[in-house]
């Protein structure tokens, strides 16, 4: 199978606190790819270090390469690198401005000015985050003014307006209900035909249900990696099952 992201002995320490440790991992293409772990294991930090967002941060120490289509991420452009690799934060960040707009910042940040190929793209990626007919006479309205769930969705949508290969989501549905947990979760699936999709997740039954793949960390290691189902099923060590079976984390 084709991968699209080769992580190699990545380590990552703040003020020499260690997070990550010797991480070796390949991302799947067009593959959704669940993290799971224990609070505090590092999950985040690998999520923001593909986005290059840890990069910036003074007090980051970082050893290892990122690979992104084969070229270490640190040769690619900043801000080249984040239109491909999308970052879907916890918390719904929706800008105080219209639905419309936040659609179509990014695009128009980029250099997409026709005005007519803008509002198809608003339609294509909120109908893809089924949101638009939620929407689609309030469009001019603030997006604060959505549901939790709906800014979510928005954000997800926001994401994708820039064409991006990669979706890194950190928690998306954590502060979410269940019908909003299973619109998104029916939305991601949908998304991994076009898209390779990361979750951090704290639900292993989400984990279970939506991803192709499941890396679980413990205290900044990698201790498992594969298919999930088999990793679920057939967990290759003892630390996996343990956490699998609620023994912690």
């Amino acid at each position: 199978m084709d991968t699209i992201i080769n992580i190699n002995s990545l380590s990552v320490s703040f003020n020499n606190k260690s997070v990550l440790k010797d991480i070796d991992l390949n991302i799947i293409k067009n593959k959704i790819t669940a993290i799971i772990g224990p609070s505090g294991c590092g999950k985040s930090t690998l999520l923001k270090t593909l986005n290059y967002m840890t990069y910036e941060d003074q007090f980051a120490n970082i050893n290892g390469d990122i690979l992104f289509n084969k070229i270490n991420i640190k040769e690619i452009p900043k801000e080249d690198l984040r239109r491909r690799i999308g970052l879907v934060f916890q918390n719904p960040t929706p800008f105080p401005i219209s639905i419309y707009k936040n659609m179509v910042y990014g695009p128009v940040y980029y250099g997409k000015k026709d005005k007519k190929s803008l509002n198809i793209l608003v339609e294509e990626k909120l109908k893809i985050s089924g949101l638009y007919d939620e929407v689609k006479e309030d469009l001019n309205a603030s997006a604060l003014k959505l549901s939790g769930g709906q800014q979510q969705r928005l954000c997800i949508a926001r994401a994708l307006s820039v064409e991006p290969e990669v979706i890194l989501l950190d928690e998306p549905c954590s502060s979410l209900d269940l019908k909003n947990t299973a619109n998104i979760e029916k939305m991601l699936k949908n998304l991994s035909d076009d898209y390779t999709i990361i979750i951090v997740t704290h639900n292993l039954s989400q984990a279970k249900r939506i991803s192709d793949y499941t890396a679980f960390i413990l205290n900044g290691e990698l201790i498992e990696y594969g298919e999930t189902q088999e990793l679920f099923t057939k967990p290759k060590d003892e630390r996996t099952q343990e956490y699998i079976d609620g023994i912690f984390g």
